[in-house]
């Protein structure tokens, strides 16, 4: 599994990528691994808002169904319509397949790193 460094990490398995003033929000390579088949995505809409910690989105998969926390908060300016169609493409390949993007002035310093994330795994 990889776990790429350009990207930050939280404890229940989501991946961060800074983009100026917005972050885009997938989980990871070990979690899309843990739920096995993923097959639905509850996608938010845009302009809706997301506080750091409250559940943002529930993804389905052919093992359970996880709520998933938020790691900013912010105003979700896109979603990703395509895992509307094909959610298995997180399966496919999870630091591609991104969930929501959010316009955030969160820091993300409280998240982790590459190797942090690993060591919490191992």
């Amino acid at each position: 599994m990889t776990y790429p460094e350009n990207l930050k990490y939280t404890k229940e398995h989501l991946w961060v990528k800074k983009d100026g003033d917005t972050v885009k929000i997938g989980i990871t390579d070990y979690a899309q691994d843990q739920l096995g088949d993923i097959l639905f995505v509850d996608l938010p809409s845009p302009g809706d808002k997301i506080t750091a910690g409250d559940t943002f989105t529930e993804v389905e998969s052919s093992k359970t169904a996880s709520e998933l926390p938020a790691p900013v908060s912010g105003e979700i300016v896109a979603v990703n319509d395509e895992l509307d169609d094909s959610p298995e493409k997180i399966n496919e390949g999870a630091y591609d397949a991104w969930i929501v993007e959010v316009k955030t002035d969160d820091d993300l310093s409280g998240l982790l790193s590459a190797a942090d994330y690993q060591a919490g795994l191992d």
